[in-house]
């Protein structure tokens, strides 16, 4: 099968890369992505090689382009994980957001369409849920939880949930969907709390925690999670929903300092800053229907999978250095 990746040159995305033309060297794949501020071509510079796989550049915004990109290529499978992500950023300029994670879906479910994919899946977030209760821990997300958005980002993933479902009962388009947890592994761009708390705490700079750090996540690691993915879309069923959590619930202030600690560094870095607009208290997700369903579990706990990702960033300063640097994008050669 021949399958089309999109933003595979960002967090996620590179890690399936890595993960799939590995795991199934008799399908072919091919990484779009747009290589704008999070997309790092150097997150996939070691593929170049392999014969199972090729990158384009391009946006998947474009029309004329994803339609002659869908002509040439044949596409069995389409994987969307091109998306704006970061809160922060959808909170400054939601357009953005509004163009990539909607229109860009849009654009290739239309081109999936036109040329007969046999399976189109949407990365999608748990954020589209809203949040839950700090005091009842009893409470999870489950894949019929109603959606109740609270950024721009959160909204935007959520419209394109409704209008991937949306083609699926109106033009029959054969759709699955998934909604992860927090993810953490290597490769993830240095705006994010995991990378952001290794890069300060390795240079002794303070490290700023929203309020009073007492917003809880469910992490999950990058792998993992992209297990599941991979899972559902060769097994999971057409027109379904599938959560993916980590089963790892931790305060952003809990995290902070497992990092500190492992580092060796004082809890003196931490510097308690002005909480975001609309922070979600709680993420917790239920999993049951994919390990039910799929046979899907986690490999990592969150104990050996921070330890492990801390340990690759501590090894990987260059490419961190490169970011700050700006240097990371000159690393495409083919423009």
């Amino acid at each position: 099968m021949k399958f089309l990746v999109t933003g595979g040159a960002g967090f996620i995305g590179s890690n399936y890369m890595h993960y799939v033309t590995s795991k199934y060297p008799e399908d072919y794949f091919v990484c779009l992505d747009a290589l704008t501020y999070a997309g790092n071509y150097n997150n996939i510079k070691d593929l170049e090689d392999k014969d199972n796989y090729k990158f384009v550049k391009g946006d998947i915004t474009d029309k004329d382009f994803v339609d002659e990109l869908f002509e040439q290529e044949k596409f069995d499978v389409v994987i969307n994980f091109a998306a704006e992500s970061h809160v922060d950023n959808s909170i400054k300029n939601p357009r953005l957001f509004l163009m990539t994670n909607i229109i860009g879906t849009q654009t290739l479910m239309d081109a999936s369409r036109k040329y007969g994919i046999k399976r189109y899946h949407q990365v999608s977030t748990d954020e589209v849920y809203g949040d839950l209760p700090l005091d009842r821990p009893d409470l999870l997300f489950t894949e019929t939880t109603p959606l109740h958005t609270s950024s721009p980002y959160s909204s935007s993933k959520a419209s394109a949930d409704l209008l991937v479902m949306a083609y699926h009962r109106t033009y029959g388009l054969p759709v699955t969907i998934s909604r992860c947890s927090n993810n953490y592994g290597p490769y993830q761009f240095p705006e994010k709390l995991i990378p952001v708390v290794i890069s300060k705490a390795l240079n002794n700079e303070k490290i700023p925690v929203y309020g009073k750090g007492e917003n809880v996540r469910d992490w999950i690691h990058v792998i993992d999670h992209n297990i599941g993915v991979d899972l559902i879309v060769r097994n999971g069923k057409v027109g379904e929903v599938y959560n993916l959590g980590g089963h790892s619930e931790r305060t952003n202030l809990e995290v902070v300092k497992t990092i500190l600690n492992q580092l060796g560094k004082s809890e003196d870095l931490i510097e308690y800053v002005t909480d975001r607009p609309g922070h979600d208290l709680r993420y917790a997700i239920d999993s049951t229907k994919v390990e039910r369903e799929l046979g899907w579990n986690r490999t990592y706990t969150f104990e050996t999978g921070i330890k492990e990702t801390i340990d690759w960033y501590v090894n990987n300063t260059d490419w961190i250095e490169n970011i700050k640097s700006g240097e990371y994008k000159k690393a495409y050669k083919g423009d």
